[in-house]
């Protein structure tokens, strides 16, 4: 019996070469590719978004925009045409979360710098304290890579609209006026269609390295 199986020793060790092979090809074609959810208001905590979007289930995209960058210039929504792109808000005065999360998307951006296909966008929910001056300032001290991220000022009003009507990441303040609001921890991830596939805590490492690689699997889904 002992000679049987050592003849055969050989022969029983390709085969189970070629199985374990063969079951690893079959897993990697049954096995779906993993996607990210395109996010509409109604899936959104109500809190962080406008009482007239509260109710649409389907077809929600970013509104066109007309901002000022650092540099004084006008960034629209096609400056980011055919670009995945991650989105924040914040302000330059923030003492608290948002060096942090500017922290991150500076790393976000030396993840991404080679990668054409995305780009940053940081939108100051103290527009008229925020200039375009102030903006540069900021933008030179935290490294700002003007060809992959706009730090943008504007009009408050269509700022407010972006956070709570578009993005869907800001919770009105309603102290100080009707369009006050008060920025989130919320990194927003955009597809190439202009909707929403996912949301992350700017404050924290790890959803960091997932929305680096929910990009990668945007990219695969693009093609």
């Amino acid at each position: 019996m002992l000679q049987f199986f050592s003849k055969y020793k050989f022969f029983a060790v390709v085969l189970f070469v070629l199985s374990a092979i063969i079951i690893s090809i079959i897993y990697s074609i049954l096995k779906p590719n993993r996607t990210l959810p395109v996010y509409e208001p109604d899936m959104v905590n109500t809190e962080l978004v406008d009482t007239t979007v509260q109710y649409i289930r389907k077809y929600h995209k970013i509104s066109d925009f007309r901002l000022t960058n650092q540099n004084g210039k006008e960034v629209t929504q096609q400056d980011y045409k055919d670009k995945i792109y991650v989105a924040d808000f914040f302000f330059t005065t923030c003492q608290t979360i948002c060096p942090i999360m500017t922290g991150h998307m500076k790393e976000i951006q030396e993840r991404v710098l080679d990668d054409d296909e995305v780009l940053l966008l940081s939108h100051s929910v103290t527009p008229k304290i925020d200039s375009v001056a102030r903006l540069k300032k900021y933008a030179i001290e935290k490294g700002v890579n003007d060809e992959k991220w706009n730090l943008v000022t504007g009009d408050k009003k269509q700022i407010y609209d972006l956070a709570r009507k578009s993005y869907l990441a800001a919770k009105s303040d309603g102290d100080g006026g009707p369009y006050d609001m008060v920025h989130t921890e919320n990194f927003i991830l955009v597809d190439k269609q202009k909707r929403i596939r996912g949301f992350y805590d700017g404050t924290n490492s790890e959803d960091i390295d997932q929305l680096i690689e929910d990009i990668t699997v945007l990219k695969k889904e693009d093609k």
